[in-house]
């Protein structure tokens, strides 16, 4: 009749065996990529933040040379 809830470690227990058993379920359904697609998408990757990392440079320096034409007496933090 008197029925008590489990001790509050042991219900935390429960629920993260539980998340445990769910999470390994679910990396069994997981498509893993090949190797050759592995090394083709990091390839990918690796160009795009390359180019990326061009672009804004090269934006950084049109818009320091737009503000030193505007602003010749304006002076970075290295000088200038």
């Amino acid at each position: 009749m008197n029925e008590q809830k489990p001790f509050f470690l042991v219900r935390i227990g429960k629920r993260l065996a539980r998340w445990f058993r769910e999470t390994k379920s679910e990396l069994k359904k997981v498509v893993w990529p090949t190797r050759k697609q592995l090394i083709n998408n990091t390839a990918i990757v690796l160009s795009m933040v390359v180019a990326v990392g061009i672009v804004i440079a090269g934006l950084d320096a049109a818009f320091a040379a737009v503000i030193h034409i505007f602003f010749p007496y304006v002076t970075g933090i290295v000088g200038g």
